[in-house]
Parts: structure tokens; C-alpha cells; sequence
């Protein structure tokens, strides 16, 4: 099976074709091959960047679009703005191929990530930017999540129970915790959370970004209440 899968969640582009066995059996990494991967740190630049580099993934890969057989996407937590566009740009590729969308936690996805860079690791904090100096977190034992997804200052997520910290390096650096060199979904790391999902063929819930709080702009009627 032959997926696509996309974040912007943060300041990062990320996209990929990743090949998931759908045999069965395998855990974690196995049975997973991120055949192409494009990731480019633009916060500004989301909705420019995203779909040329679907392209080029698929180019890559010597492939076309008609040969995706589903598309695997972050929903977040993030930012309004950059959520929206690659979630809206994950949904139109579905739609006009008539595959399934997957929507996943993108906390998880890094999480995942975590766990194949270093699987005897059981608690893990991951921090993302929330912006206006506060986190987007989520606590994890083993692939278990325990806590979150949720948006605080980081004074008030306390480190413990967890035993390591991964996510945006400089959120990160807040917590007492040793890091774990992995700031973003990668490809793998999305398809490896709806893995499960996609090769029981199960039909996906709809797409629901996970903004956590109200976007920064709002009509003035709304400013008014």
C-alpha cells in the first residue's frame, strides 16, 4: 500500500510516500518504507510549499497520483493557519482519487518517531509551539498517550513523570529532561500511527483539526461580545 502522508502542524513542511506492508503482524517500523520524503522549515510559506513537494515525492518515486492508495495527515495540535492548509490540501487529494484519509495526532507521530530512534525509552514529554509563549503537549508510556493532547505555559506541564523530552528544540530546552533529537512528524512516523487503521481497511472518522483553543483573528462582530 502506497501512502501519503503530510504535516504542517509547525513551522515545518513535511511530506512522503511511505509503503506500509498490509500482510499484518508487524509493530512499530516494521513493515513500513518511507520511499521519498520532502521537509522544508518555512513557517511562512505552508500552502506554497506543500503540494510541489507531494509532487516531487512523487516524482521521486516514479509514481502518480492515481498510484496512492490513501493519504495519512497531522491534524495537529498546531496554529490555525498552517493546520488548515494541510489538512484542506490532504482532503482534496483524497477526494479526487477516492482514497481515505487519515487524520492522527501529530504529538503521537513524533512520538512514534521517538520510539524507533530510542525503543527502551518509556516516558516521553513531547512539546510543540503553541505561540503567545505557551506548548502544545502530550505524555506518553511506551505507545501509550497519558496525558494530552493540551496547551499550557511550560511552567505550568510539570517534566515529571516523563524521563525525556523531544519536539521543538527550544521548547524542549525549557524542561530538566535529556532530549531526544527528533522535532517533527516525519513521514514514517504519521503512517505508523494510523497503521492499524489502514490495513484493517477501516473507514476513517471525518478530519478534525486540533486547534485547542480560538484562532488569533476573528471577525470584529466576534470582538465585540
Amino acid at each position: 500500500m502506497l501512502v501519503l502522508a503530510v504535516d504542517t502542524s509547525t513551522p515545518v513542511v513535511t511530506s512522503g510516500l511511505v509503503r506500509l506492508d498490509v500482510a499484518g503482524g508487524a509493530e512499530g517500523r516494521s513493515g513500513l518504507d518511507t520511499v521519498a520524503a520532502r521537509v522544508t522549515d518555512n513557517p511562512r510559506a505552508h500552502a506554497e510549499v506543500l503540494t510541489p513537494q507531494i509532487l516531487e515525492c512523487l516524482a521521486e518515486a516514479g509514481c502518480g497520483p492515481a498510484d496512492l492508495d490513501a493519504v495519512v495527515v497531522g491534524v495537529g495540535p498546531g496554529p490555525f493557519t498552517g493546520l488548515r492548509v494541510g489538512m484542506a490540501t490532504a482532503a482534496a487529494f483524497g477526494d479526487a482519487l477516492g482514497v481515505p484519509v487519515h487524520g492522527v495526532c501529530s504529538l503521537d507521530a513524533i512520538a512514534a518517531d521517538v520510539r524507533a530512534a530510542a525503543p527502551d525509552d518509556a516516558n516521553l514529554l513531547v512539546v510543540t509551539d503553541a505561540r503567545r509563549r505557551e506548548v502544545y503537549f502530550a505524555r506518553y508510556v511506551g505507545d501509550i498517550r497519558v496525558e494530552g493532547p493540551d496547551v499550557r505555559r511550560p511552567a505550568d506541564v510539570p517534566a515529571a513523570p516523563s524521563t525525556r523530552v523531544a519536539g521543538s528544540p527550544v521548547h524542549a530546552a525549557l524542561f530538566e529532561l535529556p532530549s531526544v533529537a527528533v522535532h517533527t512528524p516525519t513521514p514514517a512516523g504519521l503512517v505508523e500511527v494510523a497503521a492499524d487503521a489502514l490495513r484493517s481497511g477501516v473507514a476513517p472518522d471525518p478530519l478534525v483539526p486540533l486547534y485547542l483553543r480560538r484562532p488569533d483573528a476573528v471577525e470584529t462582530a466576534d470582538r465585540r461580545r
